[in-house]
C-alpha cells in the first residue's frame, strides 16, 4: 500500500508505542487521525512534533470503552478526511492484577478497552474500507497472549482475545482487507516493575535485552507498505520470547 494521502487512525496515539507509530507513519505522507483519552499534555507534545514533519493530522479525545464513543470517532474521521484506509488498534490499559485481588471492575476495565473497543473499531472502520475495496487493520497484542503473565491475567486474556479476533477478522474481511497483529515483548516496561522483575522479563527473551518503540513502529510500517500479501498473521517482536 502506498501510504501517501492515505488516512490512518491510531488509537492511544499520544504516548508510548502509539506515539512512536504516529511519528514513524508521519514520514510516509499519510494523513493521521490520532486518538487519545486522558493524555492531553502528551497529545499536545505529539502535535507539536507532527507539525514539524509537515504531516496532515487530527486529534480526537474519546473514552473508547463506550461503543457510542467508538462510532463517533470513526464517523468524525470519515467526515474530516473523507476516507479510512488503515486502523491501528493500539489503545490499551495495563496494570498488575494478582490472582485473588481481581475485581469485577478490573475485569470490565480490561475487556471494555483492550478487547471490546478494538473489535468495534474494526467493525466500524471496515464498513468504509469495504466500500473503498481495500484497507488494513493492525492490532497491537502482547507476548502475554501466548505466555500469560501470572500477575496480569485479565490483561493477558484480553490480548489472547486480540489474537483470536485478528484471525477471525482476517477471514471475515478477506479479500479486500488485510488484518494482522503485532505481539511486542519487553518494550517500554512499566515504571512500577522492580529491578528483579525487569531482569526476569529480559531473561525470558533469547536476545537478553529490551526492545525499542521503533521496533514496533517499523514493523507496523512494513506491514502497511512492504506487503499486501500478509493477513491473519500474529507477528512476535519480542526478542525471541515466544520460542524460548
Amino acid at each position: 500500500m502506498d501510504l501517501k494521502g492515505k488516512v490512518i487512525i491510531v488509537t492511544g496515539g499520544a504516548v508510548r508505542l502509539g506515539r512512536a507509530i504516529c511519528l514513524e507513519l508521519a514520514q510516509t505522507g499519510a494523513h493521521l487521525f490520532c486518538h487519545y483519552h486522558s493524555s492531553k499534555r502528551q497529545a499536545d507534545d505529539l502535535e507539536r512534533d507532527l507539525w514539524k514533519t509537515g504531516a496532515v493530522h487530527f486529534f480526537h479525545r474519546a473514552d473508547l470503552s463506550r461503543v457510542e464513543a467508538v462510532k463517533q470517532l470513526v464517523e468524525k474521521a470519515q467526515a474530516q478526511l473523507g476516507r479510512i484506509d488503515v486502523l491501528i488498534n493500539n489503545a490499551a490499559v495495563f496494570y498488575k492484577t494478582p490472582l485473588g485481588s481481581v475485581t469485577e471492575k478490573d475485569w470490565e476495565t480490561f475487556f471494555n478497552l483492550n478487547l471490546k473497543a478494538s473489535f468495534f473499531l474494526a467493525q466500524e472502520t471496515s464498513r468504509y474500507m469495504q466500500q473503498q475495496g481495500s484497507g488494513k487493520i493492525i492490532n497491537i497484542g502482547d507476548a502475554g497472549a501466548e505466555n500469560p503473565f501470572p500477575a496480569y491475567l485479565p490483561y493477558s486474556l484480553t490480548k489472547a482475545g486480540i489474537t483470536a479476533m485478528t484471525r477471525g477478522l482476517a477471514k471475515a474481511l478477506a479479500p479486500q482487507i488485510q488484518v494482522n497483529c503485532i505481539n511486542p515483548g519487553p518494550i517500554m516496561m512499566p515504571e512500577d516493575l522492580t529491578e528483579k522483575e525487569r531482569q526476569y522479563a529480559l531473561e525470558q527473551t533469547l536476545l537478553k535485552k529490551e526492545g525499542a518503540p521503533a521496533d514496533i513502529a517499523k514493523t507496523v510500517r512494513f506491514i502497511l507498505e512492504g506487503s499486501d500479501y500478509i493477513t491473519g498473521a500474529v507477528i512476535p517482536v519480542d526478542g525471541g520470547r515466544q520460542i524460548r
